[in-house]
């Protein structure tokens, strides 16, 4: 359970797709500016990561991975299809951002049409495509783990959107230098919640990983403390020679 809640966690703050690694950043600007759309938007990324990236992790396992092919039969053990990592994680991420869009044009139609063209660009939104990397490239260990990061980094995709939209609505009623006004002033904003967001990364250290650390750095090397002792024997067998020296 412990473990759930720490991905959760790395995922939605430590980890954020858009603070932390700033992929989906097109989306991220454009469809910013009024709550209604980065909602909507930010509902469409969770639906998607979270079938994607489970998905994306069975065909990891079972197909792409170096013997994951093992299944069928020994003859099948030394083939490696990993090279096919891109095309099948952008084929299944197609596919349900394709059923997004027909489930949002028939029951929301004009959240559709506010949308735009960035629905279907989820497609090719580097942060849905970057959560299965990240998926595949961190070993996560199984499939309901792969279904808790995935569900997790959507909900910090659509946390950053959500944010984002809700300061740029109440930001057009400051009184914001003329040359700072839209992008730029928006691009400030990002860094400074970036800067805010890594403020949770030391939030999942635990006493032990502290105890555990400190044990590792105050451990002597044996032979480090013999030859230390050598060391202070000569220096004190020579302080003593100089001081009889002295004395005669």
């Amino acid at each position: 359970m412990m473990e759930h809640i720490e991905l959760f966690f790395k995922s939605v703050f430590i980890n954020n797709m858009v603070f932390a690694t700033f992929l989906g950043m097109c989306s991220y600007l454009a469809v910013s500016k009024k709550v209604s759309t980065a909602v909507g938007l930010g509902a469409a990324v969770i639906f998607v990561m979270a079938i994607t990236v489970p998905l994306n992790w069975l065909l990891d396992q079972y197909i792409l991975r170096d013997g994951a092919l093992v299944w069928l039969g020994p003859e099948f053990a030394d083939i490696n299809l990993g090279f096919l990592s891109f095309i099948l994680f952008i084929a299944t991420i197609a596919t349900m951002v394709q059923l997004v869009e027909i489930i949002v044009e028939k029951f929301a139609p004009a959240l559709y049409n506010s949308l735009g063209i960035f629905l279907p660009l989820i497609a090719v939104n580097c942060a849905i495509l970057g959560g299965s990397l990240f998926m595949q490239s961190r070993d996560i260990a199984s499939i309901d783990l792969a279904l808790n990061y995935g569900a997790s980094s959507g909900f910090g995709f659509f946390l950053a959107i959500l944010s984002i939209a809700a300061i740029r609505e109440k930001i057009r009623y400051s009184n914001v230098p003329a040359p700072l006004r839209g992008l730029g002033i928006t691009f400030i904003i990002t860094g400074l919640m970036a800067i805010g967001f890594m403020s949770f990364g030391g939030m999942l250290t635990s006493d032990g990983e502290k105890k555990e650390v400190k044990e590792e750095t105050t451990q002597v090397d044996p032979i480090q403390e013999n030859n230390n002792e050598e060391v202070n024997t000569a220096m004190i067998n020579q302080v003593e020679t100089s001081l009889i020296e002295k004395n005669n």
